[in-house]
Formats: C-alpha cells, structure tokens, sequence
C-alpha cells in the first residue's frame, strides 16, 4: 500500500486560507452584533409604544369623564374626544405623504445606524 502523496503548494496559500477563515468569522460576528443592536432596539421601542398607547387610552377615558361632567351627559363628553379623534384621523388622511416620509426615514436610519 503506498502512502498517500503530499501535494505541495505556495507557503501563502495557509496564510490565504487563514485569512479568509478569519474574515468569514468577523463577517459572522458582525452579523451577530447589528441583529442584536436591531432586535434590542425594536424590544425597547416596542415596550415605548405599548407604555404609549396605554398612556393615550387612560388620557382619553379621563377627558371624556371631564367632558362628560362639564357638559353634564357622559354620552356628549365620550362624543366630544370621538369628534376630537376623527379630526385628527382626518388631518393624518389628508396629510398622509408628509406624515409618511418623516416617518420612512427614522425607520431607514434605525436600520442602517453604524
């Protein structure tokens, strides 16, 4: 049985090899960090929009229960922060491609921060 023959090749070939290993695996570490950096941030965010909404929704039962006392009937202070609600729904239809830029860009730049 013969032993198996040793191919010869240039002494930069290991060094190639090593280098390439050594960027893959930076490559991979990078990877690593800005998924973690991106999900850490949307968990945070997310958690200031849900604090937020609950916020908006304790604010506007505490309007409507003013109104409701003001006004005297709780059906018309819970109609007034209605109205209140579909004005702003319609400034927001109205204005829809300047609120949709600003909006786009903060997502882009979240995105591609270094």
């Amino acid at each position: 049985m013969e032993a198996p023959k040793e191919t010869t090749h240039p002494p930069f070939m290991d060094q190639l090899k090593e280098y390439a290993e050594t960027r893959l695996k930076l490559a991979k570490y990078k990877a690593i960090d800005s998924g973690s950096s991106i999900i850490a941030s949307i968990i945070t965010d997310l958690v200031v929009v849900i604090s937020m909404v609950f916020v908006f929704v304790f604010a506007s039962f505490t309007l409507a229960f003013y109104l409701s006392k003001v006004i005297g009937s709780y059906w018309e202070g819970f109609g007034c922060v209605a109205l209140l609600y579909l004005l702003i729904a319609v400034i927001f239809i109205v204005n829809k491609a300047g609120f949709e830029k600003p909006i786009a860009n903060a997502f882009i730049q979240k995105f591609f921060k270094d």
